[in-house]
């Protein structure tokens, strides 16, 4: 798999580079897709990627607490580790992409209310899997199902 190689080749390099913070960046990443390697579904590209979302999202929500806390020190390396983890990911895409995106799904299903929402976040979280925050995914649908947007 293109990724795990990529993740491993870059592993060898921040050891010889003596990179400690990118290091353990990438060694959480290997870690989750070993993990990943021995679940039922087994390790595929698109598995490998929400797994390394999940990942990244970890990582920020780790760092918000820190922040909270007053523990700067320790959100840095938490925000460092979540844009290491998110260089490998896929390119995001901007909410307005994700707007139009949303319309055209809830046009193809004629879903008109909020009561659709479940219908339509079902087709729009498979369609724009990698590509899109789910939280960001829910609150466009329901602005857009409730005449908001």
């Amino acid at each position: 798999m293109e990724l795990e190689k990529k993740i491993q080749d870059d592993m060898k390099a921040a050891m010889l580079a003596k990179d400690s913070g990118r290091l353990e960046a990438l060694r959480g990443m290997k870690a989750a897709l070993l993990l990943l390697k021995t679940s039922p579904e087994g390790l595929t590209e698109e598995s490998a990627v929400k797994s390394l979302m999940k990942e990244a999202k970890k990582r920020r929500e780790a760092a918000e607490i820190f922040t909270q806390q007053n523990r700067k020190d320790l959100a840095d390396v938490e925000l460092f580790q979540a844009g290491v983890i998110e260089s490998y990911l896929p390119k995001m895409m901007s909410e307005e992409e994700v707007r139009a995106e949303l319309q055209k799904i809830i046009a193809s299903l004629g879903a008109a209310s909020p009561a659709d929402m479940g219908k339509v976040m079902g087709v729009a979280t498979k369609q724009l899997a990698g590509k899109a925050d789910g939280k960001m995914i829910s609150t466009i649908v329901k602005d857009l199902l409730s005449g908001k947007g």
